[in-house]
């Protein structure tokens, strides 16, 4: 320790410059009126090659993810793939990485990628016969505390389904992998044969010779001074060496995404993070080993700790009050000319986790530094990169946002190439949708959420964070996040930059009366509070303090009326001479008459579920369009595409943030509307799945007779700003039919009963809607040749393999969230999509996929829950009718009677 400590005080010798300065000189632009003039400059005496005026793809930034995008696309067989890099290959965050390479990742489709990138690094030296440096030592991560040990059974369960090598394991063979640890506080942990690390500068230009070998052209020094979109839908790429006409450009510029994203007139929320880490000199106990260490992480300590030749490599993830973020560039712009250089370091914020690395791994102590690297990542709010087509911007992706560059390049370049060349993303991964962000991430946002994402394992007890919100400073208390953050439990919330400037009418009302969920920068309820309820969030694996508050607003739902603030959905008018024909090209069912609603799901070309709409015919040809809040602009990108590649004469307008929605439902809420209102709202009246434009308490109101809970209800339809009177209006009126408020943790539980499939779960990109039991809302025999309509049919034709089955799991005191994995006779057979407990029948319910011989009524299997088995039946779906068909039903039996 006084070795490393004596070096505080010692200016750290290196060959590399530091960033001193935050200010921003315009790029060099080409001053021409002609763009047959601007290729006039002799190219190849500055590149060495032959300057190509047209591209089919121009990818700009020469990092590990554009030179795999590059060498993917190639390799498919894509012609004319040219890459513009701005300086020299690796420059930025590429170069300096520390390497690591894991097959873990805590989501389950960035899985997928990990494992994709690990397989391509193996074969990668043998196709290219480029070294790359790699080692596979394994890596554990370590567990020492109880929750910890729950985190790592919890994620145990969701990987049994997945093709990646993950293991539980004891003390005894973490001491094997890593005979260095002090094994004192050591409890368990979760071991990833496979993983390791990689050199980046050898990973990269062996992937630039793999995409040069199969035709890829990649140029440099080549700055792209600007992007201009043609007509046509194509780009004018502009560089000091010509200009290259492409038909989509893929922006990979690292921690230059935003001067990019600025060409074109986006901000794209993106931050450079300073990160540390530390190489020792040889240690004698290291290099007396017979085998490379595992790679480990100990998740209390939050550093990784890797072998470095024969010495050590140790990086941690600062505090939140200690991390820089370097937000001058994203104010003023990256400093012109920086690319291979280093910030300066500072081990005193950093000491704390060396005291910690130290006494889990006691040969630090006695350790040599030998260098120290600080240097720019870039991070996105939720730590999660930016991957696929932009909305709004015809032929213009990205692949940014990487904090873990390494590992996601080899698989984000898959990902990305058999996007681009089959026309539809190869599997889901909507979390990394760059349109998840809206004008409601600014910049105050995004620099709480990165400090959040890369501090927050470590905030100290009474640690204030001060930060900006509109223009005025402002001080959180960060105290709750020390007891909720530090382990990644189910249904996490994040509460740093909240609420944005996304919030609905009614928030004001209801903030201090629940727990506030946060979905695409809306503030939503999850729950409601009662005197003597436990309140607020405390996250748990197994039931916790909102449990009982949940059933309570199941049964009001169920036995009196409930409201709930819908507003974060999202909403599209679609309107014009095309409107029908645009839909019914989008739409697996038929279009819904005027004043009618129905459930319709856009297809991709493969025949799988792309999205779930709401469609409302609110006059001829004029469509309101209902996706969740997660997938608004997701969707929105798929419609303008079709509408733009068809020539559809129609106008989009996405209308989201200017319509309130407040949901009512439960067998009173008739009565309460009907007190607001000389609309007639019975049965006969305002039948199931009709819209009506009516007047609530003299308020103007499309009310639209549906429910997500299944139970009796409406969902209203309004603005914004009148929604606080509308809400009180009801609030009144239902006194006496027991009138209050419910979350979306009931609408959860209750859709569940009904049997209702959720977007995201149930069916997404990896599941088509016949084996997710769709098929009454996919109409093959309409004559419309709607997307994806010949696949499902090949689909029909060759039959399911798996179907979507609905399970009872006999728990204790924990309940299935989604994503667990299905045994049968030992054996995986399945996962489960989502799940939750129901109130009405007192048991724990799950959608779950199963191979078609495991699918009958009464069929038996095992539902893995922390570690646990637990038996789970196959039974008829619904377990409770909906009020429709209740009230259908009982039409029946009177008419028998």
């Amino acid at each position: 320790m006084s070795r490393i400590l004596n070096l505080l005080s010692i200016p750290l010798k290196s060959d590399f410059s530091t960033c001193r300065g935050s200010s921003r000189l315009p790029l060099r632009t080409i001053c021409c009126s002609c763009r047959k003039q601007a290729q006039k400059s002799d190219a190849s005496s500055v590149l060495g090659k032959r300057w190509k005026d047209s591209a089919d793809t121009v990818i700009i930034g020469g990092g590990c993810v554009g030179v795999s995008l590059a060498y993917h696309l190639a390799k498919g067989g894509v012609k004319d793939v040219v890459l513009l890099e701005k300086s020299e290959l690796t420059a930025g965050s590429t170069w300096h990485a520390a390497g690591l390479t894991t097959y873990y990742h805590p989501g389950i489709n960035l899985k997928r990628v990990h494992y994709d990138s690990i397989k391509l690094y193996e074969s990668l030296e043998a196709e290219t016969g480029q070294a790359v440096g790699f080692h596979q030592p394994g890596s554990v991560r370590i567990a020492s505390t109880a929750a910890r040990v729950d985190e790592m059974r919890y994620q145990m369960t969701r990987t049994h389904w997945h093709v990646t090598p993950q293991y539980f394991i004891g003390p005894e063979k973490i001491q094997e992998l890593f005979p260095l640890l002090n094994m004192d506080k050591v409890l368990a942990g979760l071991y990833t044969p496979g993983d390791g690390h990689i050199d980046p500068y050898s990973l990269t230009m062996a992937l630039a010779a793999g995409a040069r070998m199969y035709g890829a052209q990649i140029y440099n020094p080549a700055p792209v001074t600007a992007l201009n979109p043609t007509p046509d839908g194509k780009w004018d790429v502009q560089t000091p060496h010509g200009t290259i006409c492409a038909n989509r450009i893929v922006n990979t510029a690292g921690f230059w995404a935003r001067e990019v994203g600025k060409m074109i007139g986006l901000e794209h929320p993106t931050i450079p993070v300073h990160h540390q880490y530390v190489v020792t000199a040889t240690v004698p106990e290291v290099k007396a080993l017979k085998k490379e260490l595992a790679v480990i992480r100990d998740l209390e300590g939050s550093y990784y700790l890797r072998q470095e030749r024969d010495g050590l490599l140790f990086g941690p993830y600062e505090k939140m009050e200690k991390m820089v973020l370097q937000d001058s560039w994203v104010r003023n712009g990256v400093p012109p000319g920086f690319g291979k250089e280093l910030f300066e370091s500072d081990l005193d914020r950093i000491m704390e986790h060396i005291e910690m690395a130290m006494e889990m791994v006691p040969v630090l102590k006695k350790a040599d530094i030998i260098n120290v690297v600080s240097g720019p990542i870039t991070y996105t709010p939720d730590l999660l990169p930016m991957v696929g087509p932009h909305q709004g911007i015809h032929n213009y992706w990205t692949a940014i946002g990487f904090g873990y560059g390494v590992i996601h390049a080899g698989g984000i370049g898959k990902f990305l190439s058999d996007w681009m060349r089959n026309g539809e993303p190869p599997y889901d991964l909507i979390e990394c949708d760059p349109n998840r962000y809206g004008r409601w991430t600014d910049v105050p946002f995004m620099c709480a959420k990165a400090r959040e994402s890369y501090g927050f394992n470590n905030v100290g007890k009474d640690t204030i964070m001060v930060c900006f919100q509109r223009g005025v400073m402002v001080f959180l208390s960060l105290k709750l996040l020390t007891l909720v953050f530090p382990v990644g439990y189910p249904k996490e919330e994040r509460f740093a930059g909240r609420p944005t400037s996304r919030t609905s009418g009614v928030f004001e009302l209801l903030k201090d009366k629940c727990s506030m969920g946060f979905h695409a920068g809306w503030e939503q309820p999850h729950w409601f509070y009662k005197p003597g309820d436990d309140t607020g969030y405390k996250p748990s694996f197994r039931r916790t303090n909102w449990f009982e508050p949940v059933g309570r607003e199941c049964k009001l739902v169920m036995e009196k009326v409930g409201v709930i603030d819908l507003t974060p959905f999202g909403k599209f008018l679609v309107k014009g001479k095309d409107s029908v024909k645009l839909l019914d090209r989008l739409f697996a069912n038929t279009m819904p008459k005027v004043g009618q609603t129905n459930i319709s799901h856009m297809l991709t070309p493969a025949g799988r579920v792309f999205a779930e709409v709401t469609i409302t015919q609110l006059a001829p040809g004029e469509f309101l369009l209902i996706t969740g809040s997660g997938s608004e602009l997701h969707d929105l990108r798929w419609i303008e595409t079709e509408a733009a590649e068809g020539g559809h004469d129609v106008d989009i307008s996405n209308v989201t943030d200017d319509i309130g929605v407040l949901g009512i439902a439960g067998p009173n809420s008739r009565k309460v509307l009907q007190k607001l209102t000389d609309e007639d709202m019975s049965d006969a009246g305002f039948k199931f799945l009709q819209c009506k434009f009516i007047q609530l308490a003299g308020i103007p109101v499309r009310a639209i007779r549906i429910s997500y809970t299944g139970e009796l209800g409406w969902e209203l339809y309004l603005d914004q700003k009148n929604m606080a009177a509308l809400y009180k209006a009801m609030m009144e009126a239902g006194k006496d039919s027991g009138i209050d408020n419910f979350g979306t943790y009931a609408m959860a539980s209750l859709r569940l009963e009904k049997g209702f499939r959720g977007w995201g779960a149930e069916m997404n990109c990896d599941t088509n809607p016949l084996e997710a039991g769709l098929d009454y809302f996919i109409k093959l025999n309409k004559p419309a040749d709607f997307i994806g309509k010949a696949a499902l049919q090949e689909i029909k034709a060759r039959g399911l393999k798996r179907k979507l089955s609905y399970l009872f799991v006999d728990t204790d005191d924990i309940d299935p969230e989604g994503n667990e994995t299905i045994w049968h006779n030992g054996k995986v057979v399945g996962n489960t999509t989502s799940g939750a407990y129901s109130y009405s029948s007192q048991q724990s319910l799950a959608f779950g996929y199963l191979p078609v011989d495991l699918c009958s009524v009464g069929q038996k299997v095992e539902v893995e829950l922390l570690g646990k088995k637990y038996p789970a039946t196959v039974i008829q779906e619904p377990l409770v009718l909906t009020e429709p068909t209740r009230t259908r039903l009982q039409k029946n039996t009177k008419k028998k009677a």
